[in-house]
């Protein structure tokens, strides 16, 4: 029987009694996907599966995005192998890919190897971050657009070592304008959609204004309330709403840590 355990009051919670391993009856894959609207991130503990099963495990709950970044534009699986990844853009508080015209759903990020110490994965409630700003505030931002481009991910992944072109990389990937505050269409909640890693000014307002309030609303996902921190182990597997989320990975270690992300596309109303 599958159980939701809690994390945290507000976001996050274990899932016991499932074996990822093994075909998943229609009634579990429902009974995942609403708990997974209700607490946002799910977290599967001592889960050795392969990328197989990863993908296979991912498209019960939609269609598989290649991401951007994905140097096989072959395979949904998006392979994370770093030693030293300060500065690369995880980093910082983000929704997966929010340059693109239609930013996955959801995310599900297994973890392979770590390092002895650190590396830890923090995620955060974007509807309490829109909740708890004040009424005004909340009118002005449900009014709002803003622009999310591509660029400074890739010029931070570039100044890694990483080889992109940028050029080729902004034409394939323009800007893209859409609103600050996102009505979930599953749920129909309202979450603030601003994240430092692609957002890059506010529709109308003067550049004053922009300087003001953006990087308020960016930084305000900040507050530890709103807040979980996954510890991972080789075979947890997490998988979150890319709708309703945003998250930090901690870049706290100099040892090698290996994990691979499978995306799954944006929600088709006449499927889900």
């Amino acid at each position: 029987m599958i159980e939701f355990k809690p994390m945290t009051r507000n976001i996050g919670a274990e899932v016991v009694g499932i074996d990822l391993r093994k075909p998943l009856a229609e009634e579990e894959v429902h009974t995942i996907r609403q708990g997974w609207l209700k607490h946002l991130v799910l977290f599967f503990r001592d889960q050795p599966i392969d990328d197989e099963e990863h993908a296979q495990f991912a498209l019960r709950f939609g269609t598989l995005n290649i991401p951007a970044f994905n140097k096989d534009q072959n395979s949904p699986i998006h392979r994370l192998d770093q030693v030293d990844p300060k500065g690369e853009g995880g980093d910082e508080w983000h929704s997966d890919n929010t340059f693109e015209p239609e930013p996955p759903m959801g995310s599900l990020l297994r973890c392979l190897q770590l390092p002895s110490v650190g590396g830890d994965t923090m995620f955060a409630n974007t509807y309490l971050a829109y909740e708890t700003l004040s009424p005004p505030i909340q009118r002005l931002c449900d009014e709002l657009t803003a622009i999310h481009d591509i660029t400074n991910s890739m010029k931070k992944a570039i100044s890694k070592g990483h080889k992109y072109d940028l050029a080729e990389m902004q034409a394939k990937w323009p800007p893209y304008e859409r609103p600050v505050v996102r009505i979930h269409p599953e749920t129909g909640r309202k979450a603030l959609f601003v994240n430092r890693a692609s957002t890059t000014r506010l529709v109308g307002l003067s550049d004053r204004e922009n300087e003001a309030l953006l990087p308020y609303l960016i930084d305000h996902i900040r507050s530890p309330e709103f807040q979980v921190r996954l510890r991972w182990q080789p075979g947890t597997l997490a998988f979150w709403d890319n709708r309703s989320t945003q998250h930090y990975a901690i870049a706290d270690y100099t040892e090698r840590r290996i994990m691979h992300r499978v995306t799954i596309a944006a929600f088709d109303e006449h499927k889900g």
